[in-house]
């Protein structure tokens, strides 16, 4: 049986290989794969699938959700933070609390949203461990997104709207901000939304495998 500080080394090493694929793959933002090393993803797992925390592959939480491979975090991120500061920042989906915790390290700040009571409940216990001041969780229906701490200069979404961004994120942007939102339903794309002034506008990226975002809260 390994000591507690020779599996901390074995993860610690697994994350850092975890990193390299990703570089590998076509993440170039060094600041983006630095936030990911920073974070132990196998804080954010089943104890089951602790083993496979550094794979890049989605696994599963329970609720019918799945925490975002690896991959699919840097990419979104790094979209989002092409040529810019993320600033303030909503992500809508908090999940296990993952995607936070990689943005608490790339924002000045994150307001986190969940719908699914049982799964908030797990966010804040992850990161509690963390202890990341900047980090903001709560319960709601994300697709109204959290007016009351809006504007947001980054909106990141981590579910796929099968009817279109929804308005009230758009509304919830501040002038020269991006979001970026899962759209479709069996067949799903990236799309980024930049907010110039009135005008939003809308560019179909990366394809791509989300659950679906739903209404209400549960």
């Amino acid at each position: 049986m390994r000591s507690p500080n020779a599996t901390a080394a074995l993860r610690t090493r697994a994350r850092a290989r975890m990193v390299e694929r990703l570089r590998q793959h076509g993440i170039k933002d060094e600041k983006v794969l630095a936030a990911l090393n920073l974070v132990p993803r196998h804080l954010f797992v089943e104890e089951a699938l602790a083993s496979r925390a550094y794979e890049d592959t989605a696994l599963p939480l329970g609720y019918q959700q799945t925490i975002s491979q690896p991959f699919i975090v840097a990419r979104m991120a790094e979209i989002l933070r092409s040529g810019r500061e993320l600033g303030k920042t909503l992500e809508v989906g908090a999940g296990c609390g993952y995607q936070a915790a990689v943005l608490s390290h790339l924002c000045s700040d994150v307001y986190a949203v969940e719908r699914i009571r049982g799964l908030l409940d797990r966010a804040r216990e992850n990161l509690r461990q963390l202890r990341l001041p900047n980090v903001r969780l709560k319960y709601t229906d994300g697709m109204l997104g959290l007016p009351e701490a809006a504007p947001f200069d980054t909106i990141i979404v981590a579910a796929a709207s099968a009817g279109g961004v929804p308005q009230a994120l758009k509304d919830q942007l501040a002038p020269g901000g991006r979001a970026l939102v899962p759209v479709g339903d069996r067949q799903q794309s990236l799309i980024l939304v930049e907010r110039q002034g009135g005008v939003f506008k809308e560019t179909r990226l990366d394809a791509v495998r989300f659950v679906p975002l739903l209404a209400g809260t549960e």
